[in-house]
């Protein structure tokens, strides 16, 4: 890390998208403006990206290795690659596996990640997150791509592509990511000013404003008197509920809607609803539902997060890592990054067991796995012997030899 704030020498006076939504962001045609910060208080977004990064980083992550022994395909955890430490428990020395998926998916959900890769005499020691706003990614004429990187201090240095490792979100162009908060900004403006609306409603005891109206003419201190009183005795959510008595012919006009007049509820729901179609995320994921849901109907719309939303995720991170963090010749002796998805059923010992009793042959079923490899993926020792075998159905025989014709 030391090495890397060396190297960032010179001043860069270069903006982008992100580091414009850091500072002044943009202002949305509901009013509010929407800077990062803004954005990741509305609690849809930061729900959905919570849902996305949290399901990318709960889900192992390793490196394998495919290769051909006795005539069969074997596939087995790379534990001596280099690459496989990083990627699988610690990518730098303060921050976790899951930590680093986390934060990088986060990122690459809002547009574009970046992650430098350190190296120490050719080999990838540590993998370092960088802040998407102080990243600039540069097409020369000839299609080759640098990165300008800006330091804390305002340095800048540019890097080859490759020492940077860049996930991106959908593209247009291929080379960067969409920013979503730029397409999102209306969404999350008018969720923002809905907010800001309804708890300034309640900061007024929920009571609308309106015309208080005297007959007569009142003279300046009979106005003063009048408006010092209505603000001391009057506003304010401490004074709601309580009746407003009224004189000499004074009456209260109201000039405002209330909360249903507004639809403030109805107008709030159909803007979680947007935030999760732009971020790709159910409603559901977000804990919010119009429909009663059953157990059954509930684990499909589980199931279909995990096909619709994960697993795309998962095979963007792959595909990525491969080109990213292993060479050609790495891949072509069979190296490869995979996300492993059962591990989603940890929680789901029921389903687990399910699963595992017919994958050796429960129901009268082929089986296709043996009682050790089922045990290590409960990271239990194997027993040997019989237990690594595929298990013999029932009412079945091995196949017997063919005996030669003379």
């Amino acid at each position: 890390m030391g090495l890397f704030a060396r190297v960032l020498e010179r001043k860069s006076d270069s903006l982008d998208i992100w580091a414009e939504l850091l500072r002044a962001g943009r202002k949305s045609k509901a009013g509010p403006t929407v800077t990062l910060d803004a954005a990741l208080k509305v609690a849809t977004l930061y729900a959905c990206l919570r849902v996305l990064s949290q399901g990318v980083a709960q889900v192992p992550f390793k490196l394998f290795r495919e290769q051909t022994s006795d005539g069969l395909k074997k596939i087995e955890p790379a534990r001596d690659h280099a690459h496989y430490d990083l990627v699988t428990t610690q990518p730098n020395d303060w921050t976790t596996s899951f930590e680093f998926r986390e934060t990088l998916t986060i990122h690459a959900a809002l547009g574009n990640a970046y992650v430098f890769k350190n190296y120490v005499r050719g080999n990838v020691v540590e993998l370092i997150l960088l802040q998407p706003g102080r990243v600039k990614k540069v097409q020369n004429d000839d299609y080759s791509v640098v990165y300008e990187v800006t330091g804390k201090s305002g340095a800048v240095q540019t890097f080859p592509a490759n020492v940077i490792w860049h996930v991106r979100g959908p593209s247009w162009d291929g080379l960067l990511g969409v920013e979503v908060l730029t397409l999102a900004r209306e969404a999350l403006g008018l969720s923002i000013a809905t907010e800001d609306s309804h708890a300034a409603l309640h900061a007024k005891g929920v009571r609308p404003s309106g015309t208080y109206t005297v007959d007569g003419t009142l003279d300046k201190a009979q106005y003063k008197g009048l408006k010092d009183w209505i603000i001391a005795e009057m506003a304010g959510a401490e004074n709601a509920g309580i009746p407003m008595i009224l004189d000499r012919g004074a009456k209260w006009i109201s000039g405002a809607m209330t909360g249903v007049d507004a639809q403030h509820l109805e107008t709030r729901k159909m803007q979680i609803a947007e935030v999760c179609r732009f971020a790709g995320v159910s409603p559901l994921m977000v804990y919010e539902s119009d429909k009663a849901t059953t157990y059954a109907s509930a684990e499909q719309m589980f199931l279909a997060h995990v096909i619709h939303t994960l697993a795309p995720w998962y095979a963007r991170i792959e595909q990525s890592a491969d080109v990213n963090l292993l060479t050609k010749k790495e891949r072509a002796d069979g190296y490869y990054f995979k996300f492993i998805a059962a591990g989603l059923l940890r929680g789901a010992s029921k389903d687990r067991g399910d699963y595992f009793a017919k994958a050796l042959g429960s129901g009268g079923s082929p089986g296709w796995m043996t009682v050790d490899e089922i045990r290590g993926l409960e990271e239990l020792n194997p027993f040997g012997g019989s237990a690594a075998k595929l298990p013999v159905q029932l009412g079945t025989t091995q196949p017997q030899p063919v005996p030669e014709t003379v």
